[in-house]
């Protein structure tokens, strides 16, 4: 069984085990087999996909997670942390939703609009940990980025996501597709992605 580690909720700081979904199961061999649309889970990846973000480690890996997060919130940047020695292995997508502070939609349209994203997501998670609340922002955000993070945050928000980090995940190039609502230590990510 795999536990959350810790999530930041639209409404109280602590994740609700009960949000999370265990993956679906493939189909039985014999069985009949289930239309891929069918599937709720897979349904969901599929939409999250459409999703505005940057990829970190491997772009054509089988196991893939996306991830909507929101850049002031430090069970992110703790999941940030914990995937990055999976990175060699899996495809991350992180989408940056706006919902915890005013800041959070600047800062995310910071990280969707830099170059190295990833590079700039350390420096951003360095010093939120630090305390410093994250990557300054100064003047005004790209209005189109702003836009993208809210229909992130509307496509979270469609897909039952109370919390963040949220993870709607593929764990292999046919499944299983599943969710989980807040971060997880690497060695439960490896797991919940059959690594």
């Amino acid at each position: 069984m795999l536990a959350a580690l810790a999530g930041c909720s639209k409404d109280v700081e602590k994740p609700d085990p009960a949000k999370a979904t265990a993956p679906t199961t493939p189909t039985a061999p014999g069985a009949a087999p289930v239309a891929a649309a069918a599937d709720p889970a897979r349904q969901n990846y599929e939409a999250a996909s459409r999703g505005a973000g940057f990829t970190v480690g491997q772009p054509m890996a089988a196991r893939s997670v996306l991830v909507f997060f929101d850049p002031q919130c430090p069970h992110c940047a703790t999941l940030w942390l914990a995937s990055k020695p999976l990175h060699d292995r899996i495809r991350m997508v992180w989408m940056p939703v706006a919902f915890i502070r005013p800041v959070s939609g600047p800062q995310g349209a910071l990280l969707l609009a830099a170059p190295d994203p990833a590079k700039l997501m350390d420096q951003h998670e360095s010093l939120l940990a630090g305390g410093a609340g994250g990557l300054a922002v100064s003047g005004a955000a790209d209005a189109d980025l702003l836009d993208k993070i809210k229909a992130n945050t509307a496509l979270w928000t469609k897909l039952d996501g109370q919390s963040v980090p949220h993870l709607i995940y593929r764990a292999g190039a046919e499944g299983p597709y599943g969710k989980q609502s807040g971060g997880l230590p690497t060695g439960q990510l490896a797991q919940l992605l059959g690594l």
